[in-house]
């Protein structure tokens, strides 16, 4: 009786040996990811070079570089950019409009793009 118990036992252990094999072998593997607490957009300055990043192919890096200095405020977890148009010389009207771009704090989907007239 002993001796079948002993089997029994040990039949169960590599039974579970096995299952638990093919799990690691054939199962999805663990992904590795590290998100800072404080999101992948913590700043300003991270703000603003994923903006002139995806805008400079779309209006052009010459225009793009044009409309500095670059602002970047943080509401609700959205960072608003934009450009700056040039100062007016005395007398001087300037039209126009600059590019936009709304980002997540949390994990950088770009969640607009646009380019006032």
């Amino acid at each position: 009786m002993k001796d079948n118990k002993r089997i029994i036992i040990t039949f169960s252990l590599l039974l579970l040996l096995l299952v638990g094999t093919n799990v690691v072998c054939f199962g999805e593997a663990q992904k590795h990811n590290y998100k800072p607490a404080v999101g992948y957009v913590p700043d300003e300055e991270t703000a603003i070079n994923i903006a002139v990043a995806v805008w400079s192919p779309i209006y052009g890096k010459e225009q793009i570089q044009n409309e500095k200095p670059y602002k970047a405020n943080l509401k609700n977890g959205i960072w608003y950019v934009s450009g700056s148009l040039p100062e007016a010389k005395k007398g001087e009207t300037i039209v126009g409009g600059v590019a936009e771009a709304e980002i997540a704090k949390d994990d950088g989907r770009i969640i607009g793009i646009s380019h006032g007239q």
